[in-house]
């Protein structure tokens, strides 16, 4: 396994969480925040109760203690201006809002419903991944997840809702809804994420138009789906590893770990790995990632750093390579990282750690990136269930590269736009991007960086195969799931 040298302090390394905040830019499939875990120096002397001005002071003496930014705090914030936790710590992270250093990554969450997804996959709802297709009206489903209500009912990729009722006599239009409420009209006409709350869904796909209604259970996700997650691709008597992670939480290790070791059994060094929703979770995942893609590197080799203010400096770790490799790692000759809008965190850390070591040798294909190089750490007052994520460290690579605010895409020179293509299967080679992703491994050149991708010239505009992808469906509020799975419903 490998070490992370480093003083003793107050973290504990499996704590530690590079996840979404579940925000969007407005245009495309947005995620969020990163977040660490540090054993609690003193929680706050519990209160009788938890009455709103005791939570509130909770947050603002976490975010005192620890804020990556303490100089874009703003000062004179009054608690009582504000009704609820989460808008007060709005206001008091604002200036490093308008910097866009922390764009919704500081909140607060439920401590029950966000251990219950990190450790088990665990999560209520109809089991999609949902996009808002602005020209055509519709909610378009990117992802299906196995032993959901939604995959239950015949709703897979590439379905799409145009409508949407509590029973067949009220269903109503997705543009109807939409000219009435706006977009957050579809997240309130969709429901709760609670088990038994029932819609009738109108939806289209290759059999037609139907109404079909489905009820939402408790289910837990799969991070290496069973039907596309890990697979070998042979194309042109060559044979390329596939693998597509949903999430950076617990279950996902032995998972990981088997496919890594099917891919050295066989010999596979050209990888592509497809985190186009992944938003992120827990870097001891995203490091033994690292440790799974090192089998050509050495204990003196820096996979990925975190980096805290300084009077927190004792905090910092370095995350080396292990020496021996593990036994199922495969020293990579080529990666294909497929991204887009909702790949954040964690995922933007295993492919920022691996650039200072494939160098071009490595591409993204897809889109750009969130871009999101911090991350949270955990401060919970248990008797409240609060647990608040708080911006406090920044990740680098070996080359200390941790700048990448507007995503990875302008870090990564041969990166490689191509769509999202909900028409085929993930892990399709059919696909766009799995196909640029191919073509990249085998030696093709890419036809339009993801940078010119949306190019326009003083003369005419640029007119590439790539279209903007439907933005990500997102609450207002978003649950600890939706905050690492941006469109999850």
């Amino acid at each position: 396994m490998g070490k992370s040298r480093r003083p003793v302090a107050a973290l504990t390394l499996a704590a530690l969480m590079l996840a979404s905040c579940g925000g969007g830019d407005g245009g495309t499939m947005g995620s969020g925040p990163v977040t660490v875990t540090p054993t609690p120096s003193p929680t706050p002397t519990p209160t009788p109760t938890c009455a709103l001005a005791s939570r509130q002071a909770f947050a603002k003496a976490e975010i005192d203690e620890w804020y990556l930014f303490p100089g874009d705090v703003a000062s004179g914030v009054n608690p009582g201006d504000y009704g609820d936790v989460q808008t007060y710590i709005d206001a008091l992270v604002k200036p490093a809002f308008d910097l866009n250093k922390d764009r919704g990554f500081t909140y607060i969450t439920s401590i029950a419903e966000e251990n219950a997804f990190i450790s088990r996959g665990s999560n209520a709802g109809f089991g999609i991944l949902l996009a808002y297709d602005a020209a055509n009206q519709r909610i378009v489903i990117a992802e299906a997840y196995e032993g959901t209500p939604a995959l239950a009912a015949g709703i897979d990729r590439g379905t799409a809702i145009v409508g949407i009722g509590t029973n067949s006599g009220n269903v109503r239009t997705v543009a109807s809804i939409v000219a009435a409420e706006g977009r957050q009209g579809l997240t309130d006409a969709l429901g709760p994420n609670d088990p038994g709350v029932s819609r009738v869904l109108r939806i289209t796909d290759a059999a037609g138009t139907r109404e079909v209604t489905v009820t939402k259970a408790d289910y837990a996700l799969d991070p290496v789906s069973d039907r596309y997650g890990a697979k070998i691709i042979s194309e042109g008597g060559r044979r390329y590893g596939y693998l597509n992670l949903r999430s950076f939480i617990e279950p996902a290790d032995n998972q990981l770990t088997a496919a890594f070791a099917d891919f050295r059994a066989q010999g596979v060094t050209d990888i592509i790995i497809d985190f186009r929703y992944n938003g992120g979770g827990l870097v001891a995942t995203a490091n033994l990632m690292g440790d799974l893609l090192g089998r050509n590197r050495n204990s003196s080799e820096i996979f990925s750093q975190t980096r805290f203010r300084a009077e927190k400096s004792v905090e910092n770790d370095q995350h080396y390579f292990p020496s021996p490799a593990r036994p199922e790692s495969i020293a990579p000759t080529r990666i294909a990282f497929i991204g887009t809008g909702s790949t954040a965190s964690a995922s933007e850390l295993v492919i920022n750690s691996m650039l200072p070591y494939l160098g071009t040798n490595m591409t993204l294909v897809g889109s750009n990136t969130y871009g999101k190089p911090v991350g949270q750490i955990a401060r919970d007052k248990r008797e409240c269930d609060d647990r608040m994520r708080v911006v406090a460290f920044a990740t680098g690579n070996a080359d200390g590269q941790s700048d990448y605010y507007d995503g990875l895409a302008p870090k990564i020179a041969n990166s490689c736009a191509a769509n999202d293509d909900l028409a085929f299967p993930l892990g399709d080679p059919r696909e766009a991007s799995i196909r640029a992703a191919i073509d990249f491994l085998a030696g093709n050149a890419c036809t339009t960086r993801i940078a010119d991708a949306n190019v326009r010239t003083a003369s005419r505009e640029r007119r590439f195969a790539v279209a903007a992808p439907p933005a990500m469906l997102v609450p207002e509020r978003p649950s600890a799931a939706q905050r690492e799975l941006p469109g999850l419903f």
